[in-house]
Formats: structure tokens, sequence, C-alpha cells
């Protein structure tokens, strides 16, 4: 893959990659704002408001029928989080031209759409439509309400909530159900313009096109984006070391047959200048897959939960652990995962295991170059940390791994929060009553 990356107005950066490997193109165009309470359902509603119609095509049925016309192409709206960063816009794929009759210029005809979504929405005096945004605010509540029905991310998402309480990490994508509730068609408009003016935005290409091409129409398709002053203060606190002295402890009771236990972590000084491929083969050895030391010991062996793995947030220094256990057996689950870190830490980990974890995440990252979604995500990602290097040299950077860099990496992390789901207590019946 070639890989090209320029700034192609005030504030508008195109990174290109131009591959011969799918039959498919895909760009995306993504605004970048600092992840906020007070906005960011705000910020998480736009993309699907927009879609529903704009200017010429006023509503969805309307819009779905022009991606017919344009063979199939589809564009949806897309709302991210990456470190504390929301970027919020649209992701469309569409077929490429060699697979169409003669003559036809997908490209630039996507293009336009996509940004005719981004920049023409269907208003009312210059206003978002109110019928629109009330609809799509009763979407985004409902999403917002139903993250309790699946428990295990539930409890992820609360145990983030409680150790990055002062942080800005702690908000979710979506926004929260107050804010999303006081959204106003008025004050939304005002935030869609405020954000057009100043948001950087990151455009993404990937398919056979070559650069000075797409270069050229994704330039007239945007021509019309508002620039104002770009806001670019934005990024991410990377808080290395724990609140408190103390491992912090939240409870939590609900209606549930099984305990959730997920216990956070703070990265630590390897955060200082992250060694991401150690970081990654760390994960691998410590809780990340079938051949990990939580789930050969703490599941397999030892029989203390259901399930057992670790996360690593390495934009945001979060390391989490999340199990699901019996009630019964919350101490000897939580000291054994503890214990497992400290093996790692003391290297007591075999040369077997140490190559079986280097080529599952080498596998793991080739694997990406197979998907244009998770090549457009990589990228984006990387693009906010000014970093240039792609899935392949990452992947080669992970045969270099030693064992006393994933010592280093274990050693560096310490524990902040320990959060359990539990089920309600029976509550105990007077003798008298009965």
């Amino acid at each position: 893959m070639e890989y090209t990356r320029k700034e192609l107005m005030p504030g508008v950066f195109l990174t290109h990659l131009r591959s011969d490997k799918f039959k498919t193109a895909c760009m995306s165009v993504n605004l970048l704002t600092q992840l906020q309470r007070e906005t960011a359902a705000m910020n998480a509603l736009i993309p699907q408001v927009l879609r529903r119609g704009t200017a010429r095509y006023g509503d969805m049925e309307q819009l779905s029928r022009r991606m017919d016309e344009l063979y199939g192409t589809a564009i949806e709206p897309t709302i991210r989080r990456i470190g504390e960063i929301q970027c919020l816009g649209f992701f469309a794929s569409f077929p490429e031209e060699e697979y169409l009759p003669s003559g036809e210029k997908l490209l630039s005809e996507a293009a336009a759409l996509m940004a005719e979504l981004l920049l023409a929405p269907n208003t009312r005096g210059g206003l978002l439509l109110p019928d629109y945004v009330e609809s799509e605010k009763e979407k985004l509540l409902d999403l917002i309400r139903s993250r309790v029905n699946e428990k295990r991310g539930y409890a992820l998402s609360r145990c983030i909530e409680e150790m990055c309480c002062f942080e800005d990490f702690s908000v979710s994508r979506f926004g929260t159900e107050d804010e999303a509730e006081n959204i106003h068609y008025k004050k939304l408009t005002k935030h869609y313009r405020k954000l057009l003016q100043s948001s950087p935005v990151e455009l993404f290409y990937c398919g056979k096109s070559e650069y000075k091409q797409v270069q050229s129409v994704l330039k007239d398709a945007f021509a019309a984006m508002p620039r104002g002053e770009i806001d670019y203060d934005i990024g991410t606190d990377v808080r290395m070391n724990a609140v408190e002295d103390r491992v912090r402890y939240v409870e939590e009771e609900m209606d549930v047959t099984q305990g959730k236990l997920v216990m956070g972590f703070r990265m630590g000084e390897c955060m200082d200048e992250p060694d991401i491929p150690a970081i990654y083969v760390f994960n691998a050895i410590y809780g990340s897959g079938a051949n990990s030391k939580l789930f050969m010991n703490v599941r397999e062996k030892l029989s203390l939960c259901y399930y057992a793995s670790s996360l690593v947030l390495i934009k945001k220094g979060l390391m989490l652990v999340s199990s699901g256990i019996e009630f019964d057996k919350f101490d000897e689950a939580k000291n054994e995962i503890f214990a497992q870190l400290e093996a790692v830490k003391n290297g007591e980990f075999s040369p077997e295991e140490l190559e079986t974890a280097k080529r599952s995440v080498s596998s793991e990252l080739r694997s990406a170059m197979d998907s244009q979604g998770e090549l457009e995500g990589f990228w984006l990602s990387q693009a906010l940390e000014g970093l240039e290097y792609g899935p392949m040299e990452l992947a080669e950077l992970v045969e270099d791994v030693t064992r006393d860099d994933v010592m280093a990496i274990a050693r560096s992390i310490e524990p902040d929060l320990i959060y359990f789901l539990k089920g309600l207590e029976e509550e105990e019946t007077d003798d008298a009553d009965n």
C-alpha cells in the first residue's frame, strides 16, 4: 500500500492509502473535538440528524434512492471516542470504477454526496428540522439507556466512569442521558455550525485511485466547508498514577445472577514514552486471548470465573481486567488476577508463551490489512497521535519485543479502582412476620 498524508485546506487533512487489494473503495470524514460532558450527546446526535436528509435529497428515502443510483454506495454516520477526542462524521463505501460501466465517475459522485450530507443538511429557515432532531434524540436516549441491558459492557463502562470521574474519559461517546434530554433543535444547529468552523477535519481514502485524483475530488467536494479559527487544542490527558494511595472500591447491586468484576489499572511511567509493541505483547501474555495467563489459570485451571480478559486502552493509558464470577468468589478471583500480574512482573512466563503472544499480536495487526474499515480506524487513531507507521510496520516491531520489555511494562502498571456488580441481597425476614 502507498501511504500519503497532506493538508488539503486549513485544518483539513487527507490520509490516502492506494491499494489494488479491494473491489471497493472507501472514504471517511471526521470532525474532531474535545470530549466533554456538556457537548458529547450533541456531537453524537449531529451525524444521525444529518443522515436524515440533505438540501437536495430531503429524506432518507430520497437518499437511499440516490445511493442505489450510485451502484449501492453506502454512507453511514460514525461517532467514536479515541482517548478524550470525540470523532463524528461519515464512512462511505462504493464499488471501484473498473467494475462499473465505462465512463462512470463514482469517486467524485460519492465524495460529493458525503460532503453534502455533512455540509448541506435539510433545514428550514437555516435551522435543522425539529422533527428530525426529536426523532433522532429519542433513538439516542434509547441507546444510552439500553447500555444496562448488556451487563459485561455496562460493568466496564461503570469502572471507567468511576476510575476517571475527574477526567473527560468518564464520558461515553454517546454522552449522558441528562444532556441528551436537553437538546433542542436551535441549540443543536448552533453547535453544528460552530463545529464546522472550528474542528480539525480528517479525511481518509483507501482504494485504487491515485493521490492526485483523490486530492482534487475531495478539494472540490469540500470546497464549501466554512473555516474559522481552528481549535487545535484538543487531546488526551494521560494520568500515569492511581488517583489515591489505596485502591478504590465501588460496589453496585442489580438483579443479576452472575457477578461482574472489573479491575482498573493505570499504565504508569511506561506511558511517558509508550513502547506500543511491548504493551501489546504484555497484554497478550497477561490477559488477551486463549493463551493468556488470565484465561489459562484464573478461568481454566482454577475455575474462578466464567471469563477473564484484559483490555489495554493505550490512548488513555489504562488497562481493564473484566471477569464474570460467582458472588462468593470475589476475593479469590481478585487475588488471583493480581497474582498473575505479579507473575508477569517477575518474568514467570516461558519463551514459548512469549513467542505465542508475539505471533498472536503480529497476526492480528496484519489482519487489519484485509479490512478497509479496520484500516480507516487504525489510521484515524494514528493521525491523532501524529504517527505515520502502518499495521505491517508495527507487526515487524512486535518481533523485536523481549522478555525484559514485557516485564518493564508489567512493573509500570498499578491498580486504581475495583468495580463489582453483584446481585441483590435477600432481605432478612422477621420470624414474627411468618
